[in-house]
């Protein structure tokens, strides 16, 4: 496995990790269809919550936010539409969230933020 693919892995499973502890039930991970692909599908009470993980080493390149530009948002409402469809899944609220993580310089450790409601 290549070092960005380990790297979006192992911010994948601490942002699933984070998730957990707060509440939410994952449904899914890594959810592909021909409009691309679901980095987590949770649950938060009624709300299905369809999340993008973006994890980051350094600053370099700016926040993990930042990469998410507003023509992934609009894949992200895309790909939450297919989700619902593909699993005839009944849901009262449906949202979109950001996961951003972080790689700390000291300690190895990683920072967690979680932007709610962002498409």
């Amino acid at each position: 496995m290549a070092v960005t693919e380990e790297l979006g892995a192992r911010g994948e499973q601490l942002a699933v990790d984070f998730l957990v502890r707060n509440g939410f039930v994952v449904l899914a991970r890594n959810w592909r269809c021909p409009v691309g692909e679901i980095d987590i599908v949770a649950r938060e009470a009624e709300t299905v919550v369809v999340c993008e993980v973006k994890t980051r080493t350094s600053g370099s390149y700016g926040s993990p936010f930042e990469a998410v530009t507003p023509g992934k948002r609009q894949r992200l409402r895309l790909l939450a539409l297919e989700w619902l469809k593909a699993w005839d899944h009944p849901y009262d609220d449906l949202r979109i969230d950001l996961v951003g993580v972080s790689c700390l310089p000291t300690g190895g450790g990683y920072a967690i933020e979680h932007l709610r409601g962002v498409a």
